[in-house]
């Protein structure tokens, strides 16, 4: 019997605005409540994880701890419309047939993106 279930993943940023935007168009999702820093942004579908933004006064030091994994219909298309929003492209990794990018959004968080 699980203690916990993971309901939502909160993403530090100094810039809250920004993230939002980003992310509301990576994932095609709305905000679904905002306070003074805080925006939780809706879940992709039923019963799934939603993504917060909680507004800190400084960035992250180093490597992140976390990150999120995404997938997509095809890589490269999905790799140009990440960087045309502001994200960046940061590796290219491959095991056993799987390819899959290591992105960052314009805040450097890292999250991965693999083709279906």
């Amino acid at each position: 019997m699980a203690i916990a279930t993971v309901q939502t993943v909160v993403i530090n940023t100094t810039n809250v605005d920004r993230l939002v935007e980003f992310w509301t168009n990576v994932l095609g999702v709305e905000v679904a409540r905002s306070v003074p820093g805080f925006v939780w942004l809706k879940r992709q579908r039923e019963g799934g994880v939603s993504i917060a933004f909680q507004e800190v006064p400084d960035p992250t030091e180093g490597r992140n701890r976390l990150h999120l994994d995404t997938f997509v219909e095809d890589l490269a298309k999905a790799t140009e419309q990440i960087v045309a929003l502001g994200g960046s492209h940061l590796e290219t990794h491959e095991i056993m047939g799987f390819t899959w990018q290591v992105m960052a959004d314009p805040d450097g968080n890292e999250f991965c993106i693999g083709a279906h």
